[in-house]
Formats: C-alpha cells, structure tokens, sequence
C-alpha cells in the first residue's frame, strides 16, 4: 500500500511541476497579448495625437502646478445630505 501512496505522490509532484511551467508561460502569453492589443495600441494613439493627459506640458514656465477642485462650496444642505 505504502509504495503505491509514494509512486502516486511521484507522479502528482511532477505534474505539478508541469503544471507550473504552462502556468507561468500562459500568464506571460496572456500579459503580452493584454499589452499588444490594449495599452500598446491606446499609448500610440495618445501618442500620435500629441495629448497631454498629466498636463506635464509647461511646467518649468508655471511657478505651481497647484489647480482648483472643480467641485461645489461647501454648504449646510450639502453637508446634512453627506452624513
């Protein structure tokens, strides 16, 4: 009984190292298409247009990059609805 358990716990470890191999090279392959079809082709785009979506453009001439809340004044109606 006891060598059947170890040549069944032999087999089950190599499987697993296997399995751990594909695994890992499935979550690359999956990250590299994630990349080449989403953020690759969202990036050329941002790039091609030229658009500053941090609005790091002039920041040397600005004396702050410090910008407004464009959000309402705070008031006693406001506050009762928030609590």
């Amino acid at each position: 009984m006891s060598d059947e358990v170890t040549i069944w716990r032999k087999l089950l470890n190599g499987w697993m190292a296997i399995a751990a191999r594909f695994g890992f090279i499935q979550t690359m392959l999956l990250l590299v298409l994630f990349y080449v079809v989403l953020i690759g082709p969202a990036w050329a785009v941002s790039a091609i247009s030229r658009r500053d979506l941090l609005a790091k453009r002039g920041l040397r001439a600005k004396g702050s990059v410090w910008q407004k809340a464009e959000s309402a004044e705070p008031d006693l109606e406001r506050a009762k609805l928030l609590s």
